[in-house]
């Protein structure tokens, strides 16, 4: 199946950027979060971590 795939993708000029692309996007995507994560604010993430036990929102419910 590999060799299929494979036999096809020689004949398309410049595909050889998109894997190289798609690293680049992965890595640099998972660089930010790791750097977010790190940087965030203790008090922001212990808020959101609470949020789903905060009982002083009055909203209604939606159905």
């Amino acid at each position: 199946m590999l060799k299929f795939i494979k036999h096809h993708m020689t004949g398309i000029d410049g595909i050889e950027i998109y894997p190289i692309i798609s690293l680049l996007i992965f890595f640099i995507f998972f660089s930010l979060l790791f750097v977010w994560v790190f940087t965030a604010k203790k008090q922001h993430i212990e808020d959101m971590s609470n949020l789903p036990f905060d009982t002083t929102n009055n909203d209604k419910p939606i159905l």
